[in-house]
């Protein structure tokens, strides 16, 4: 009688774990509610108020710029070159404005700027066919050298904006994860339930098939070279009004690298065809409140590239597991 009382139970229980297990996001999940934990444990000021402000600061720019790293690897290409990208854009706003350029126009022609850069990172990649491992790579060195040149290598401060608007633009404590949470759930709609979203992953997971289906293969690659680099752009933007100031070693192969594994651990694969941006936001956090957590603790600095590459590890393997438990789960 016991036990047929508890059958229903655990059929309950076990459709449970199976739809958890059938969530992209499921693994990544378990291991920010783990390391949350544990970094609380050992310093029970990991959740203040204070320290929450500094983890969505940490978090907020990797989150933006793997919206676009996303959309790209899944069409089974990539963009080394946004972390310079991000260092750019400052000081194309700051030397609109003090041509007189009103704040508004000056970021608008940064952002036209940061397109016209994805444009012909794409351009180079798709057209004539080189690699855009190797593309982006010349690109970034070629935009950290102009960065370096047009700067004279000096920080400038951010100026030209009312006090409202640089609040709004990343000046208060979580307006940059606001904007980071409004562009993920933004692109996490347009990634599932739009024609661009939908022929994205198809030219990820068969590129010749999509080309035959009709559709513009060209066109999606360039597009999302150009929306990761236009959010790289926006995303050095809200840092120079954060900080209050533009300083042209920002950024760099740091912030790419940062927002591609958050990418990586959050679900999406390397090979194409497959990927999330929600899960790119839950990868961003994990190394948020690691690097946070590491900082709290004194753990030293180094230690994090070390940790980022052995969580990419870890990621893949535990995203490989995943998909095979998510497909026997499917067959039965």
């Amino acid at each position: 009688m016991v036990a047929a009382e508890t059958r229903p139970s655990s059929g309950r229980a076990g459709a449970v774990v199976d739809a958890f297990l059938r969530w992209r996001e499921a693994s990544i999940i378990v291991v920010a509610v783990i390391l949350v934990g544990y970094f609380q444990t050992t310093n029970g000021n990991f959740l203040s108020g204070a320290n929450l402000e500094t983890l969505a600061q940490f978090v907020a720019a990797p989150a933006i710029i793997a919206c676009g790293e996303i959309m790209l690897l899944i069409c089974g290409e990539i963009d080394l070159s946004a972390g310079q990208v991000f260092a750019l854009a400052p000081f194309i706003m700051h030397f609109g404005t003090n041509a007189g350029i009103p704040i508004v126009i000056s970021i608008l022609l940064s952002l036209v700027g940061c397109a016209l850069i994805g444009a012909a990172s794409g351009l180079v990649t798709v057209k004539l066919r080189v690699p855009s491992f190797v593309t982006t790579l010349g690109t970034m060195y070629l935009i950290n050298g102009f960065t370096l040149t047009i700067s004279h290598g000096t920080p400038v401060e951010t100026t030209g904006a009312s006090e409202l608007f640089s609040l709004a633009m990343g000046g208060s404590g979580y307006s940059e994860i606001g904007w980071a949470l409004a562009i993920v759930l933004t692109m996490h709609f347009v990634l599932r339930q739009t024609r661009w979203g939908l022929h994205t992953i198809a030219v990820g997971g068969n590129l010749t098939g999509s080309g035959e289906a009709g559709i513009d293969v060209t066109g999606i690659k360039i597009a999302a070279f150009i929306l990761t680099s236009v959010l790289s752009g926006f995303t050095g933007i809200l840092e120079a009004f954060r900080i209050t100031s533009t300083d042209p070693l920002a950024g760099g192969s740091t912030m790419m690298f940062l927002a591609v594994a958050s990418g990586v651990i959050g679900g999406t694969s390397l090979a194409g065809g497959s990927g999330t941006i929600i899960g790119g936001l839950i990868g961003a956090m994990v190394l948020g409140v690691l690097r946070d957590g590491f900082t709290l603790n004194g753990i030293n600095a180094f230690t994090f590239d070390m940790i980022i590459g052995g969580a990419i590890l870890v990621a893949m393997v535990s995203n490989i597991h995943m998909q095979r438990l998510r497909r026997t789960g499917q067959r039965r």
